[in-house]
């Protein structure tokens, strides 16, 4: 389990380090006519204090397209028990709808 949590712990510090590889904190909102045409889900665990559900609810309303889940009794982990249910949820929604 140890190794499970330093190999995320090192993608993460990968990513920060890299500021998530985006030139501003806006690119993905300013930007986001590239990806406007796939298919996608956002998930936000209503009890994350990592990822304020802000950010969640300003990206959907620039993508309106994508379905916008609030993750009830959830924090940020994707080990958490129920943002756990809703990825794979999430999952298979995309691989039953092609």
């Amino acid at each position: 389990m140890r190794t499970q949590f330093l190999h995320l712990a090192l993608i993460e510090l990968y990513y920060f380090v890299n500021k998530g590889f985006f030139e501003d904190e806006n690119q993905l909102i300013d930007e986001v006519d590239y990806i406007r045409h796939i298919p996608a889900i956002i998930l936000q665990g209503r009890y994350d204090v990592i990822a304020p559900m802000e950010a969640a609810w300003e990206l959907h309303k620039a993508w309106p397209e994508a379905n916008f889940r609030i993750v009830e009794n959830a924090g940020h982990s994707i080990y958490d028990p129920y943002n756990s249910r809703e990825l794979v949820a999430a999952t298979n929604h995309f691989v039953n709808e092609g």
